[in-house]
């Protein structure tokens, strides 16, 4: 009897331990390209020093995800029917390890610039460092894979699609490239990785760049993605911040604009770190206004706190209205609860 006791007492202990687990917590934030004519002023800064500004706030978090919008290789073939082709130095990776950024989509419209050999460089160099990544590979199977974390016992699967030209960067049967965000493919690879994970959060390459509408095949996408069994829709490529919605039990962030950028334009001017908090009892997610824009920052983004916080705030609840969603100020903090 006094065994019986001794068990129910244990038990009883570890049970508010099991129901109270610390959520996880989920970082993502926009495109980062550290190529193309600004490059050699950022590499004598050293490549860490892109992310210095926020390096604090992405230790808050147990997974911190980011588009990776250009191959890192000294070498390959570059594809020349575009305009515009980047190729960032292996050097990169490691700084992306520093600043805390742990997974990262290649599911973009550039990772390809420079061919299968490039990408396949990239591939070596984020699995030396140990990020994980998404949305591209050597065949259409394992540009479709999903990846899953694992964060005190919390399974949470990533996968990443690209909707944006060119074409010949899709990946095939066998061919190297991208995933095609087709949603035949979205729908059944997130049912897929419904069954191996307790949350699952898909990266979407997508929309009009320079363009802070929300198109109506993004919404369809989106939300098919939501039906399917995705909690979570990340969009990338419009390099401004756009509107978000909640749809269900899911959110979607239709663009987070630039991140870590190597441009001087002044179209994107601000930007966010969405912290995601997932648990089975809360789901919400916080919005880090950030300045991108390079007369005021250079090329190392600033947490806007503040009033000037509050004003991307605004504008993004300016976007979102048409969806339907609002960022709420709770204890100083920008949060939606979903």
């Amino acid at each position: 009897m006094t065994r019986i006791f001794t068990l129910i007492a244990a038990l009883l202990l570890i049970n508010p331990l099991i129901s109270h687990a610390a959520p996880v917590v989920i970082n993502a934030v926009g495109d980062v390209m550290l190529a193309g004519p600004w490059e050699q002023s950022i590499r004598k800064k050293g490549y860490d020093f892109p992310f210095a500004g926020v390096a604090a706030e992405l230790a808050n978090g147990d997974i911190t995800i980011a588009n990776l919008e250009t191959p890192l290789a000294t070498g390959g073939t570059e594809f020349t029917d575009k305009r515009f082709r980047f190729r960032g130095a292996p050097a990169i990776a490691p700084a992306l390890k520093k600043a805390r950024i742990n997974a990262v989509t290649l599911a973009n419209n550039h990772i390809m610039d420079f061919g299968a050999e490039a990408l396949t460089d990239t591939l070596d160099y984020l699995d030396r460092e140990g990020i994980a990544r998404i949305g591209a590979g050597g065949s259409l199977a394992e540009a479709r894979r999903p990846v899953i974390m694992t964060v005190r016992g919390t399974r949470v699967a990533l996968l990443g699609y690209s909707l944006t030209q060119p074409l010949e960067f899709f990946a095939a049967e066998r061919r190297p490239g991208t995933a095609p965000g087709y949603e035949k493919f979205v729908t059944a690879d997130i049912a897929a990785a419904r069954q191996q994970a307790d949350f699952v959060i898909v990266s979407i390459h997508w929309g009009t760049e320079g363009k802070t509408g929300v198109q109506e095949y993004q919404r369809k996408t989106a939300r098919a993605a939501i039906d399917a069994g995705a909690d979570v829709i990340i969009g990338h490529h419009p390099h401004v911040l756009r509107g978000i919605e909640r749809y269900r039990r899911g959110i979607i962030f239709y663009s987070l604009g630039n991140f870590t950028f190597a441009g001087k334009g002044t179209t994107a001017d601000f930007s966010a770190i969405i912290r995601l908090h997932l648990d089975d009892n809360r789901r919400q997610a916080e919005i880090i206004p950030l300045d991108i824009l390079y007369r005021r920052v250079g090329f190392q983004p600033r947490v806007l706190k503040g009033r000037e916080g509050i004003r991307v705030i605004e504008r993004l609840n300016r976007l979102s209205e048409p969806l339907g969603t609002r960022i709420e100020t709770r204890d100083g903090r920008q949060v939606i609860d979903f």
